[in-house]
């Protein structure tokens, strides 16, 4: 919700009091929000998503998620956690990478 009342003002010049007057969420919740330090998972999540973009830029923009999935393994030592949002299931992972070395 506070990324809502974010947006609104980001997109449509709402102010944030107006927002939160029209939710009737407390203007206090939404700034304790906004200003609060990421959690330990959404900076794992940041830098997961990071280390993404970097595999799929350096790759031309031509590897998919099988070859993603698996430079992220080598990366985290052999077991990659990726989120459920974008993860891929296990079974769609291929039984040997591209190189034909073993996954």
């Amino acid at each position: 919700m506070a990324g809502f009342i974010s947006s609104q003002r980001t997109e449509h010049g709402v102010p944030h009091a107006v927002t939160c007057r029209a939710l009737q969420v407390s203007e206090s919740w939404y700034y304790k929000w906004r200003d609060r330090q990421p959690t330990k998972a959404g900076q794992r999540r940041a830098k997961l998503d990071e280390k993404i973009r970097q595999i799929f830029d350096a790759s031309g923009g031509t590897y998919g998620s099988p070859r993603v999935t698996l430079d992220l393994q080598a990366w985290a030592g052999g077991s990659a956690r990726t989120p459920s949002r974008g993860g891929w299931p296990r079974s769609a992972w291929p039984a040997e990478h591209p190189s034909g070395a073993a996954a």
